[in-house]
Order: structure tokens, then C-alpha cells, then sequence
């Protein structure tokens, strides 16, 4: 069946995660993506590892698990930028392309004569969409911007990770590339926004993403507290800054995931831990005030807690209907039943003539279901292919 944007043709001159993220995202729904590498070398994250996809001899192959996450779905061609030949051929396939995908310095593609002002007066149905670190203008316009030191200068390390006065206390970044990964969604929601209204009006769009700018829109409720209340939040570990309890609670084997979301969940949660009266308390009775109170309250729940074992407490809040969830590591994650049941591990062919696991797109659609074609490309393994079904070469 075709996907949602089958016929839409994609010149993807991303490389590392944010721009790859979002073609991949594209490719899922059913474009054509092409991906413009450098010869010889191609992209930085096929070199990304330990781990390296195994041949079916049970070597190392050339692909890092890196880059397999963030090319299903496309086609590889390499071409010399630097090259008068490597130049036309990429003017060419511009000429093709419904959209245009990239994350070079600013200005940077201009000497090729592929920025947007060069491309758009021929072009003018493209939708052009560029990601860097800190965006087109503003004085650091030129400066590189990586998702560690992102996550870092825009406020998130700020509220994640132990808090103070606690063993181990300090900022840390998220185990992966939140930023980066939140660009890439803002762009493919930007570039379908733009399909959209190219469909209606015929013009093409420039898009300018940052990461920089990224990172601070998706503070979120964390970002509104502080402008709206003025003060700082701290860290808090696994809490949330406005719901209490909603945390990793103490088991007598362990810890589980918490997560009551109003009074009604509270006053069950309690009933269940053999202590309905604590809801009564005026100082607990409201989520407000058990935002004000969580440092007397949480002692006496995690009491409670300590009492029985992570199961007893997931099968018994469960049944009274209060959320809580397990602390799952990824092995246990992969083979959790509902995520089988949803078809999230998917398993596509590589060039190698290995299948490849990986983590499906969430989304579920009825009419135009998400495409599932091979897994990502050898380096320049389409080159022909692209120029025959793109350019009409024979």
C-alpha cells in the first residue's frame, strides 16, 4: 500500500542524527529519500562504533549500529561537492526534489551554489529545510552545536540528575540525543506542514531549525514554571516537578515507577498501601499541597512502599487503577509483550543479506501504513538506480 507521502522525493544532504532522524521519518511514510554522501567515506556515524553490524559470516561489517538506526529507508549515492561533475549532478537532483534536507555550517553551501537564495528563483516549489546548532542569524550563527553541550546550554542538564544533597548529586545529559532527535521531528513536521501547503498554493518553504532553539520550545512545562512562577527549578531525580508522588518508588526487591496523576489516583494509591487517612490530611489531600509537603510526605509513602515487593505493588495498583510501570532495561524492553503486540520490532533486509532489527515508527496508520522497505544503504550502493529513476539515464 502507499504510504502517506509516496511520490515525495527527498534530497537528504544531512549527516550525524537530527537531519537523518527526520528523513527517516519521511522515508517511513513512503518518500523517496536519496542521501548524498561523501565517496570513500559517506557518513560520519557509519564509523560510529563498537557495535558494527555483523555479515553473515559473522564479522564486522562497515555499518555501526549508529548509522543503522537513522537510514532505514533511503538510497545511497555518493557525490564530490568540490567536483564541476559532483556540482551538475547535484543541481540536477535538486531539480527533482520536492525537498531539500541539510545541516552544513551556515552558509557553507553557497561555494556550490546549493543555498536556498542560489536555488529558490529556480526552484521555487522547493521545500528546503536547513538544521544547525544555532540557527541562520544571531551571534553564534557560526558556531557548532553538538546535543551534549545543547542539552547543556539550553537548561535541560539544569533539571536532570541527582539531587543536591544526595550521593552522587549533579547535572547529567539524557542516555540519548534528545535534541537532536527533537530537531529531527520538528523538521519532518515542518516539511509535511510545507508539503501541505505547497499542494494548496504551489510554493516551496525555507525552513531554519536550531537545536539551540529546539531544546529550549521543549522545557516545556519546566520552562513555563520558571516563566511564569520566577523561580528556578532544581533537579529531582525520577520526581516530576508538579505532580506528587509521581517518581521511582522503593520496593522490598527493587524500585517501580509511580506515577499518580490526580487526588482520585492518590487516594486509591493509599487505600491500597493500608493508609486511606494520609488523602484526609489537609497538607496531602490536594496534588498542590502535596507539591508544597513532598518532603514529609514522601518518607512516609516510601515506607509504605519498602513494605512489599515490585510486583505486589504493579499488580495491586493496577487493579485499582493507578498508574505504575516497571524499571525496565532494554533487554527487557525489546521483549515486552505489549511492545511485540504492537509490532515495534521489525526486522529489514540489508544489502549484507542480514536482517536487521529495529525499533519501529510508533505510528499506526490504517489506510497508508507506515513503509518498511531494507534497512540503510551501503555507501553509493544506488547511485545508478537513483540516476535512472530521478535523471531518466538508461
Amino acid at each position: 500500500m502507499a504510504g502517506l507521502l509516496t511520490g515525495v522525493r527527498v534530497l537528504d544532504l544531512s549527516r550525524i542524527l537530527a537531519g537523518p532522524w527526520c528523513t527517516q521519518f519521511l522515508a517511513d511514510l513512503g518518500a523517496d529519500v536519496v542521501k548524498v554522501e561523501k565517496p570513500g567515506e559517506g557518513d560520519d556515524t557509519r564509523r560510529w562504533g563498537p557495535p558494527f553490524l555483523k555479515n553473515a559470516d559473522g564479522k564486522d561489517s562497515a555499518e555501526s549500529a549508529y548509522f543503522l538506526a537513522t537510514n532505514r529507508g533511503k538510497r545511497s549515492i555518493a557525490i564530490d561537492f568540490a567536483s564541476a561533475d559532483g556540482q551538475a549532478l547535484l543541481l540536477q537532483l535538486v531539480g527533482k526534489a520536492d525537498v531539500l534536507v541539510e545541516n552544513y555550517k551556515v552558509g557553507a553551501l553557497a561555494q556550490y551554489g546549493l543555498s536556498y537564495d542560489q536555488l529558490k528563483d529556480r526552484h521555487p516549489q522547493l521545500i528546503y529545510c536547513s538544521i544547525t546548532g544555532f540557527g541562520q542569524t544571531g551571534p553564534d550563527a557560526d558556531k557548532a552545536g553538538y546535543d551534549a553541550m545543547i542539552q547543556a546550554r539550553g537548561g535541560l542538564m539544569s533539571l536532570t540528575g541527582v539531587p543536591e544533597g544526595e550521593p552522587g548529586a549533579g547535572p547529567v545529559k539524557v542516555g540519548v540525543a534528545v535534541a537532536d532527535l527533537m530537531t529531527g521531528m520538528y523538521a519532518a513536521s515542518a516539511i509535511s506542514a510545507a508539503l501541505y501547503r505547497r499542494a494548496v498554493s504551489g510554493e516551496g518553504e525555507y525552513i531554519d531549525l536550531a537545536l539551540f532553539d529546539t531544546q529550549v520550545a521543549w522545557l516545556a512545562n519546566q520552562g513555563m514554571n520558571y516563566l511564569v512562577g520566577g523561580q528556578l527549578p532544581v533537579r529531582e531525580g525520577s520526581a516530576h516537578p508538579n505532580i506528587v508522588p509521581y517518581q521511582a518508588m522503593p520496593a522490598s526487591d527493587g524500585e517501580f515507577m509511580l506515577a499518580v496523576g490526580n487526588d482520585k489516583q492518590f487516594r486509591a494509591f493509599c487505600r491500597v498501601a493500608g493508609r486511606e487517612s494520609l488523602a484526609d490530611e489537609a497538607r496531602f489531600a490536594s496534588n498542590a499541597e502535596r507539591v508544597r509537603n513532598r518532603r514529609e510526605l514522601l518518607p512516609l509513602l516510601q515506607t509504605l512502599t519498602r513494605q512489599h515487593s515490585r510486583q505486589h505493588w504493579l499488580t495491586a495498583l493496577a487493579a485499582a487503577g493507578v498508574p505504575a510501570g516497571e524499571l525496565n532495561n532494554l533487554a527487557q524492553v525489546y521483549t515486552d509483550p505489549q511492545l511485540q503486540a504492537r509490532e515495534m520490532i521489525q526486522h529489514l533486509p540489508h544489502a549484507s543479506g542480514v536482517s536487521v532489527p529495529h525499533a519501529g515508527n510508533p505510528l499506526k496508520l490504517r489506510q497508508h501504513p507506515v513503509t518498511y522497505r531494507a534497512a540503510a544503504p551501503l555507501l553509493n550502493a544506488d547511485a545508478v538506480a537513483i540516476r535512472q529513476s530521478w535523471l531518466g539515464e538508461t
